[in-house]
Parts: C-alpha cells; structure tokens; sequence
C-alpha cells in the first residue's frame, strides 16, 4: 500500500511540471503576441507618415512676370517661384505681389487653380459694356446687398465686378450722393477693376470706364484774372 501511494505522489508530481511549463508557454506567447501586435501597428503609423510627405506634384501654369488675377487682392505680378521645406514637405509656391495694396503674396502650386490669367481684349471689352448698361435697382436691405457686392468683389470675376461698380455708381464724386459704406465698395470695385485693365490698356483704362459710367468729374472753379476795368479804384 506504501508503494502505490509513493507511485500517486510521483504521478501528481509530474502532473505538476506540466501544467507549470504549459502555463509559462501560455504567459510566454501572450506576451510574445502582444509585441508583435505593438510592432504591427508602429509600422503601420510609419507608412501613413510617409503618404502624408508625399505631396501631389502639379505642372506649373504661370510663369515669372506673369500677371494674375488673385480673387480676395485683385491684380497681381508674379516675381519669382521658390521652394521652402515645411517640416520634411518640400513646398513649391509662386510669390506674387499685388502693387495696389504693397504686397507679397506665397501661392504654393498646389493652389494655383484660385489664380487666373488677367482678362483678354474681348472680356474687357464685354465688361466695359456692362457698365455701359443699366444699374439693377434692389429694394432688399443694404447690409444684405452689401454683403452680396463684397461677394462678387472678392469671386474674382470681371464680369462680377463690373456689375458691382454699375450698380453703385453714382456718376458723380460728390460725396453727399453715397453713404459712406456704398463708397467704401464703390471705390474698392472701381480701383480692381481698373487694376485689371490697366495691365492691357494702360492709362487708357480709367478713361474708357469714366466715358462708359457717364462719370462727370466735379469743376474747379478758377478765378478769372482781374482786367483794368474791374480793378479796384483807390
């Protein structure tokens, strides 16, 4: 009975061992899993940054000394296209100056489509006969329609804009015929939108769109020089 009872003890001793190595195997492949799975997804974080540095390349539309029409600065000169690295991105950008405003725009190329060529003869031609035509008459409140001219000024749109500047002429420069904000958009329409046609009709431009808004400059009154007969007698 003693024997049989040392066999038992043996037997469980050995069932011991086993379950102790089966158990650290199991601890042993968690943990291995678990590392594997951190490694997985830090690789996956690696490829992802990589996508993001690789910035999609577009061909160059304009050149240097090219003029361009910005929609929210109006005319611009191209002066020169670099590069510039952002973190690890390498950047190519135009930088454009606007002279109205003493400006130096950064356009990268991957933007250029918000630029465009400045007006052909035939558009600046189709605009000037939009200023030509009526004015459109609104009854809706000004800060709405206000709100609407600041739109069509900064879509970069000559048609748009010449709309704008026949709207809220007043065919004079007397100040008492416009509130100060009708003025404000007035004057900011009119100077982009001769900004534009200056570039291909010169000082042509100012008078081709006074001539067309029927715009009368105010008279300088100049004294006529006195003759003997009106002189004064002592």
């Amino acid at each position: 009975m003693g024997r049989k009872k040392k066999i038992k003890k043996g037997s469980n001793k050995v069932k011991i061992n086993k379950t102790k190595k089966t158990k650290a195997k199991v601890v042993f492949d968690q943990t291995s899993r678990h590392i594997t799975y951190k490694s997985k997804s830090f690789k996956g974080n690696e490829i992802k940054i990589k996508k993001i540095t690789k910035q999609p390349t577009e061909k160059k539309i304009y050149n240097i000394k090219d003029y361009v029409v910005y929609p929210k600065h109006g005319v611009g000169k191209i002066i020169s296209i670099d590069k510039a690295k952002i973190g690890n991105i390498e950047i190519t950008f135009y930088k454009v100056y606007i002279e109205k405003e003493k400006l130096t725009l950064s356009i990268p190329l991957n933007q250029q489509s918000h630029l465009r060529y400045v007006s052909s003869i035939n558009q600046i031609n189709k605009a000037i006969s939009i200023l030509k035509s009526k004015p459109k008459i609104k009854r809706t409140m000004w800060s709405r329609r206000a709100q609407e001219y600041e739109q069509k000024i900064n879509s970069g749109k000559i048609y748009e804009l010449a709309e704008v500047v026949k709207d809220l002429n007043k065919k004079s420069d007397v100040i008492a015929e416009q509130s100060y904000s009708e003025r404000q958009l007035f004057e900011k329409a009119y100077e982009r939108l001769k900004s534009e046609l200056e570039v291909v009709l010169g000082e042509k431009a100012k008078i081709k769109m006074d001539k067309a808004l029927n715009r009368i400059e105010s008279p300088v009154k100049i004294k006529a020089p006195e003759s003997e007969n009106n002189a004064p007698l002592d």
